[in-house]
């Protein structure tokens, strides 16, 4: 499979694309609303540029990210989900409320 290649399942699908926890915290950002690359690396402490720069291009090539150019001095560029990448708003909600379900403390043991 290259690089821009989907699996045509759904469940590895969606792990290609939000893979590692950058990815989710990404767009979790976006959600917010629309970031400039330093506000998105400022939101996210321990983010590596290079690592932020690989998920915005990824998403920008799968049609979540938008990425704007302003023709401005200094160059300004922009990053917004798409209604696509919208979509992502009802998954980590999702994701949240499950989370919150999860007791803290020892993992339950069966006996």
């Amino acid at each position: 499979m290259t690089a821009d290649r989907l699996p045509e399942c759904g469940v590895p699908r969606f792990i290609t694309l939000l893979d590692g926890p950058w990815a989710t915290l990404i767009v979790r950002e976006l959600l917010r609303g629309p970031h400039r690359f330093t506000e998105l690396r400022d939101a996210l402490p321990g983010i590596s540029p290079h690592t932020l720069t690989s998920r915005l291009r990824r998403f920008e090539r799968h049609g979540i990210v938008l990425r704007t150019a302003y023709s401005e001095i200094p160059p300004r560029v922009e990053y917004r989900l798409t209604p696509l990448g919208e979509g992502l708003r009802a998954v980590l909600d999702t994701m949240a409320t499950w989370a919150l379900t999860v007791p803290e403390g020892e993992p339950a043991t069966t006996e």
